[in-house]
């Protein structure tokens, strides 16, 4: 996936205030200039989006992931989503490297919300015709719009990233149940074996390792999660994992969220590296020296011009093996 010089005058690309700099390394892989465009606020905290070129009859890509802070970057993007439509853009594709809100996905408890259908609804609405998100926390989220979603893997991107290290005897360990197609993904890639890790979370954020299902001594562990939050999941079977015997320990996720303790709990772990993706940008403020980020700008300008040049999306989906 190189890129190219792209002249395409009807396929423009817009940046919110979320992750400028993934959006310009989208561009650049693309070939084509960031749209021009002014997101400001008024006197009294309201967003103002002023675009500053045409898009009529155009195929414009909002770039804006809904990470921190979460209720800002998500009235951007419906902000501009509008802005759009108004300005008579022929479609409107949001591009959402990180999903906020998907982790409410259904009603664990009575009286629960469901936000990631109010996300889903709020986007429809604003008059968005298709998303393009990475690692959707819950794979029915996609089921939640009436538009085409199209839902890329970052699997592809960290499973070659260990499998150029050529790792000593790994094995995957989905850090839960709820990951374990997910992690043997990656295990297919490196034709790794798989552990589970059964856990109890007691409240949210809060969590206790039960017991390691899988053999993990003597060998090099490859945790792997979409999101990394507050690190306590991840940090608390990197201990257990060491003392199952493993030699190494790496983690891996797609959205490294990390908020909270995060940035000391992953410092103070046994893990030896945590591999992120750049769908979220890291904090300036805190520092990691474990961490490695890894771009997603390339998978998703591929995407971004398939979609525009009304090709088929879906080799991009499928982990590389």
């Amino acid at each position: 996936m190189s890129s190219v010089p792209y002249y395409d005058g009807n396929l423009k690309i817009f940046a919110g205030n979320s992750n400028p700099k993934l959006a310009a390394a989208i561009a650049r892989h693309i070939g084509v200039e960031l749209g021009a465009c002014e997101v400001t606020r008024f006197s009294d905290g309201e967003i103002q989006i002023r675009l500053d070129q045409s898009v009529r009859g155009s195929d414009v890509f909002v770039v804006q992931s809904t990470c921190a802070p979460v209720n800002e970057h998500l009235m951007e993007l419906l902000v501009m989503v509008d802005a759009l439509k108004r300005a008579s853009a022929k479609t409107i594709n949001v591009v959402m490297p990180y999903y906020g809100y998907a982790r409410q996905d259904r009603k664990a408890r009575s009286r629960d919300p469901i936000t990631a259908k109010l996300v889903a609804n709020l986007i429809e609405t604003a008059g968005a015709h298709r998303v393009i998100a990475m690692d959707l926390h819950a794979m029915q989220i996609q089921g939640f719009f009436d538009i085409p979603v199209d839902h890329l893997l970052g699997v592809p991107i960290l499973g070659d990233y260990f499998y150029e290290k050529d790792l000593v005897r790994p094995v995957v360990v989905s850090p839960d149940h709820g990951g374990v197609v997910r992690a043997r993904r990656l295990a297919d890639t490196l034709k790794a074996p798989l552990a589970i890790i059964d856990k109890r979370r007691p409240e949210p954020n809060v969590v206790e390792v039960m017991n390691i299902i899988g053999d993990v001594r003597g060998r090099t562990a490859i945790l792997i999660d979409d999101i990394i939050d507050t690190a306590g999941t991840i940090a608390l079977a990197a201990g257990a994992l060491q003392e199952a015997g493993a030699v190494e320990i790496y983690a891996c996720c797609t959205h490294p969220v990390l908020s909270g303790p995060a940035y000391e709990r992953l410092e103070n772990s046994p893990l030896k590296e945590v591999v992120v993706t750049d769908t979220i940008p890291l904090r300036e403020d805190k520092v990691c020296s474990k961490i490695r980020v890894l771009s997603v700008a390339p998978l998703i300008g591929e995407a971004i011009m398939r979609i525009h040049e009304q090709k088929s999306v879906s080799k991009l989906f499928e982990p590389i093996t």
